[in-house]
């Protein structure tokens, strides 16, 4: 009995959807007089002023450039800023001079050799010439101090001298 109802409910709707499907469109053929009246005037008219479009860029932005530009984009370079060169850092050049203590200085006839240690402890030897940090040499060994130069190279091709000593200590300073 269920069966036969639902089979019966979907004739009818069936019959409904395909009822209306057919009467849409018939109506949808011979539409009423008056809705096609003040539509045509309106089309009269717009043919009389039709002129071509013209999109005046003056004034306006161009809506096919991008808004950020490569130049805005690109942050600008400071000249005085000190480039770094693309060098490994190995032995003492992982070591800025401020990183080491002067421990002694010992002297061999002609050639100084200066003692440092890290802060963790751990002993180093320098000679005159041994690099040091990013962009500093030991240029010179006293009885007393180690001087290290630093040499950079800005952007705009200066080249920045520093000048660092690194003092012994005497005993009972620290």
């Amino acid at each position: 009995m269920l069966a036969k109802t639902r089979k019966c409910s979907t004739c009818f709707f069936m019959i409904l959807l395909i009822g209306g499907v057919i009467y849409l469109p018939a109506q949808a053929k011979n539409p009423p007089a008056d809705v096609l009246e003040p539509v045509a005037p309106l089309l009269d008219r717009a043919e009389e002023n039709t002129q071509p479009y013209e999109y005046v860029l003056e004034g306006r932005p161009d809506p096919f450039v991008p808004f950020i530009t490569k130049k805005a984009s690109t942050p600008k370079l400071n000249p005085d800023e000190i480039i770094d060169d693309d060098v490994e850092l190995t032995g003492m050049r992982q070591f800025e001079p401020g990183q080491l203590r002067l421990v002694a200085v010992l002297e061999t006839g002609k050639k100084k050799i200066a003692m440092v240690e890290d802060v963790t402890g751990k002993g180093y030897m320098l000679n005159e010439g041994t690099p040091i940090g990013r962009h500093g040499v030991v240029s010179k060994i006293n009885l007393q101090q180690v001087v290290v130069t630093e040499t950079a190279h800005t952007r705009a091709g200066k080249e920045i001298k520093n000048t660092i000593v690194m003092r012994l200590n005497k005993e009972g300073e620290q």
